[in-house]
């Protein structure tokens, strides 16, 4: 069964919508590259989608743990580099909550480094990843 199905809508737009729930969500191209800028770019899904699955793994290893991540939250900065036009650096800040000790911590930092996405995205892709834990 498929995944998803994305449309075409025009303008440089498309609607992504998940077929098992039906959510939906528009993309739009940059205003760098044509675009209204108006939404997430396809790329900026795929920068983001690192730390989408960052935290949801972490978040499953915590869980486990009995340790409470809520709130935590990820600030992504995506760079473009040209010819061929490619994503060239992602950087993630993991703004993560206090309680944790520093074993616990290590166990969620390395979950994270190896989440599903980060394994997937290419090797030239450089990842900085930076896990800020509030004291």
């Amino acid at each position: 069964m498929s995944t998803s199905k994305v449309t075409y809508l025009g303008n440089l737009r498309t609607k992504c919508e998940h077929l098992k729930s039906g959510n939906t969500y528009i993309t739009d191209a940059p205003t760098d590259n044509n675009g209204k800028g108006e939404a997430f770019s396809p790329t900026d899904t795929v920068a983001t989608g690192l730390a989408n699955c960052m935290l949801t793994v972490m978040g499953i290893k915590a869980r486990d743990m009995n340790v409470a991540l809520d709130g935590s939250a990820a600030e992504v900065t995506k760079t473009m580099a040209a010819h061929p036009r490619r994503i060239s650096k992602i950087e993630v800040v993991l703004h993560l909550p206090k309680g944790v000790n520093e074993k616990q911590r290590k166990i969620l930092e390395h979950t994270a480094n190896t989440c599903p996405v980060h394994h997937s995205l290419h090797p030239d892709i450089e990842k900085a990843i930076s896990f800020l834990w509030a004291e």
